[in-house]
């Protein structure tokens, strides 16, 4: 048996963590209402601010994976200018 994921558009997880800031009921609750587990509904609060704004957590987050996808990069690059550098000296033996 597979099961697919739901997948959430952005807007929808705003619009969960603005209502979870405002409204009186707990987070467990909304999340239990809106069909999303509790901690699905937590891990959107720590990404948006009740007005809908990304938090100091998402910026960061989003400039590691920029990084880190930048260092692969590099790293792919350097490996083949090590590979391409022991090729050439290799023909001048």
């Amino acid at each position: 048996m597979t099961v697919t994921r739901q997948k959430y558009d952005e807007e929808f997880k705003k619009n969960a963590v603005k209502l979870s800031y405002a409204s009186p009921k707990g987070v467990a609750e909304i999340a239990k209402d809106l069909g999303v587990n509790a901690n699905l509904l937590y891990r959107w609060r720590q990404r948006w601010t009740s007005g809908g704004d990304k938090t100091r957590y998402a910026t960061l987050e989003q400039e590691l994976r920029a990084t880190q996808r930048e260092l692969a990069e590099v790293r792919m690059e350097r490996d083949m200018l090590k590979k391409a550098a022991a090729y050439f000296a290799s023909l001048h033996k």
